[in-house]
């Protein structure tokens, strides 16, 4: 819990020492694909449903920017037979810092840095009684990376930009083979629930491209694709979300 506190007071004093430069909010839909073996050794797959917000700040020396993602995935899914449902939430804040290099190629911009993934969110089964939902919470520290192209056609301007999160460390929140959330809540009994992950037993990956049509000198509208893929094998249990979106929306230049 201390660690937790002190990585949610960096993040507020990152907040309020820079200097806001873009923002952007986006809506998209896309297939999902879900396993939880804590439920159900089924795979699931359906149609899902992503808001996402980004803000980029930059400090007051340019040479450091700071990024702020809140992505919520909604998602029905069922299984092979098409007889069980799953409902899946999910709620990721990304927070990343990245150093600016100096732009190569002809205006290619590159960062590099890191960034801080919470995840929080549950699968409930709608059609089962016994041992229907399950709940999901992780912190992840992820090195990130980006490239940004500005480019015209027929004398409008745009901009392509591709950002990857790659796994590292994090901890994770999840029952053990067949221990149920009346002991961990109720009982009190713990059993390893507080997990430490690595990108071998956690190897979650995120990717995010875009290309921004910039038709006045403050608006843009954005074209994303955002694949994000989560996953993990703890405590004898298997579970991924996989999620796959097109995304369009508006980007602000402030």
């Amino acid at each position: 819990m201390r660690i937790l506190n002190s990585i949610l007071f960096v993040l507020c004093f990152a907040a309020t020492a820079a200097n806001a430069q873009n923002k952007s909010h986006l809506i998209g839909f896309g297939p999902t694909r879900v396993l939880d073996t804590y439920l159900t050794p089924e795979n699931f797959s359906g149609t899902g449903f992503t808001y996402l917000y980004i803000k980029e700040q930059n400090d007051s020396t340019r040479h450091w920017t700071s990024t702020y993602q809140h992505e919520v995935d909604i998602s029905n899914t069922h299984d092979r037979s098409d007889n069980i449902n799953d409902l899946e939430i999910t709620y990721n804040l990304y927070w990343a810092r990245y150093y600016n290099f100096h732009p190569v190629l002809n205006g290619l911009k590159l960062q590099a840095g890191v960034a801080t993934n919470l995840c929080v969110g549950a699968i409930y089964n709608m059609t089962s009684s016994n041992n229907p939902a399950q709940a999901r919470a992780a912190l992840n520290i992820m090195p990130s990376a980006t490239a940004t192209y500005n480019f015209h056609i027929s004398h409008q301007r745009f901009t392509a930009r591709y950002e990857l999160n790659l796994p590292l460390v994090g901890v994770m929140f999840s029952p053990n083979y067949g221990q149920s959330y009346y002991e961990i809540f109720s009982l009190g009994n713990y059993d390893h629930n507080i997990v430490p992950t690595t990108l071998i037993s956690a190897p979650t990956i995120r990717q995010l491209a875009a290309i921004d049509w910039h038709y006045s000198k403050k608006w843009a509208l954005r074209l994303a694709y955002l694949g994000n893929y989560q996953q993990a094998a703890v405590n004898n249990l298997k579970q991924h979300t996989y999620t796959h979106r097109v995304l369009l929306g508006i980007t602000r230049r402030l």
